[in-house]
């Protein structure tokens, strides 16, 4: 099992490098007020999947902790013990 997700590791990377290699162009991004940034086109994907990840990530955050203490509370109330792991 270990030498299959190596395979899968090493064929995404392949194919992330082989995506970057074919889209190297430069591409200009136009902003409000005549702001412009020109930049390789992989760089802008990339920033723009890493903004998305942050954001949904951010959005989560505040319900799992929210969970947390909810569950800290019912431990304490109901004398459980911490699970740690």
């Amino acid at each position: 099992m270990r030498y299959l997700m190596w395979f899968l590791r090493i064929a995404l990377f392949l194919l992330l490098l082989g995506f970057t290699v074919k889209n190297t162009e430069t591409v200009t991004l136009r902003y409000y007020f005549g702001y412009e940034w020109q930049a390789p086109l992989i760089l802008i994907v990339l920033l723009s999947f890493a903004l998305g990840l942050a954001i949904g990530i951010m959005s989560c955050l505040g319900k799992i902790l929210r969970q947390k203490r909810e569950i800290a509370t019912g431990r304490r109330k109901y004398h459980l013990p911490e699970e740690h792991g």
